[in-house]
């Protein structure tokens, strides 16, 4: 099949199994779409899914972006031959050493997920810690908005040195509310200057940084807003982009979540997210309502989006067994591996974002 040149559209969608399903190829080939997120039902070994990547590449040029969710401890999508990556919270039991652990592990995680062809990782969280959020919870890198900030940044230096751009989630803070946006509608009744002063420091300090990418969190800040950051211009015109003067891609967390509903149905969803200021939108778990936003909703105009996707691409070094090889990856992997206190949860991961 020949590679059809076409511009990345502004939809992330998702696919049903381990292989390309015909009638995914074909909507893989419209226009609204730019990218594929893929889950653990999508894997089953470093070879099966060396080759769905590769054939959704070959699909499009400029390539169709592949991106997972794939921080580690439990949120890790693929496991057998990749290294098993600690929860972020584990790094901030270190002292010395803590930037220098979250820095191999960022290189860790991007490489190893380079080397199968995927684009890139929604990571890393820049939530604060606590005991408040369970679904955040060992999630966070630490308790400390400072810390939180420097290890997220070494973080995001180790993704960079592999090749891969950061995405940091969840704007502006997912840390300090106890629902959990994949299945309820979570409220953040905070004022603007007490969530400045904590859950919006990581994402403060890591814009300046440079960080590439960012997704908005599906929580209700009503002294802020009515709506939801992720379909806030408050939050994302407003204060993200001319406050805080972020330049990156900003993603939508998964419109199939709880915390999206009250913004109407799929294309409803959609419509409202990228007027808000998103410049893509994430469909998961649900591939009639990806259908139906391709179908109907009214998709605005952004001249400036194709080229701005493509700095999302990745940069494909090594394929696994000859980065398995270097000396490099395998110091790392052992540092990495000896974290690793206990075995990851083994809960339903099709779930975090």
């Amino acid at each position: 099949m020949k590679t059809q040149k076409m511009s990345l559209g502004p939809v992330m969608c998702d696919l049903r199994g381990r292989q390309l399903a015909a009638d995914e190829r074909d909507m893989l080939m419209h226009p609204y779409i730019g990218g594929v997120i893929l889950f653990t039902r999508n894997f089953e070994s470093v070879e099966q899914l060396t080759t769905l990547c590769t054939t959704i590449h070959e699909l499009r040029q400029p390539h169709l972006l592949i991106a997972v969710d794939h921080e580690g401890g439990r949120v890790q999508r693929f496991h057998d031959g990749f290294s098993q990556l600690p929860a972020c919270a584990a790094f901030g039991e270190y002292q010395k050493e803590a930037r220098s652990l979250a820095q191999q592990a960022g290189w860790l995680m991007a490489i190893e997920l380079l080397a199968v062809g995927v684009d890139l990782s929604f990571a890393p969280v820049l939530d604060v810690g606590g005991k408040i959020s369970q679904v955040i919870g060992d999630r966070a890198f630490h308790v400390d908005p400072e810390h939180v900030s420097n290890l997220a940044k070494a973080y995001m230096h180790g993704m960079k040195e592999a090749g891969m751009a950061a995405v940091g989630k969840h704007f502006p803070g997912h840390g300090s509310v106890v629902e959990d946006s994949h299945i309820a509608i979570p409220y953040d009744n905070r004022s603007y200057e007490d969530i400045s002063l904590h859950d919006l420091i990581p994402f403060e300090r890591m814009i300046h940084a440079g960080l590439p990418g960012l997704m908005p969190a599906h929580v209700i800040y009503p002294k802020i807003d009515t709506k939801p950051a992720g379909f806030s211009p408050i939050w994302l015109a407003q204060i993200l982009r001319k406050h805080l003067a972020f330049q990156g891609i900003i993603f939508s967390d998964d419109l199939s979540m709880k915390g999206a509903e009250i913004m109407g149905s799929y294309p409803e969803r959609a419509e409202a997210a990228l007027h808000a200021g998103c410049d893509m939108v994430l469909v998961c778990n649900n591939q009639p309502g990806t259908i139906s936003i391709l179908d109907t909703a009214n998709i605005p105009d952004n001249i400036e989006l194709h080229s701005r996707l493509i700095r999302m691409h990745g940069r494909f070094n090594k394929n696994m067994t000859a980065l398995q090889q270097t000396t490099l990856w395998q110091q790392r992997s052992a540092t990495v591996l000896h974290l690793n206190k206990e075995p990851a949860l083994n809960l339903n991961d099709d779930l975090f974002n």
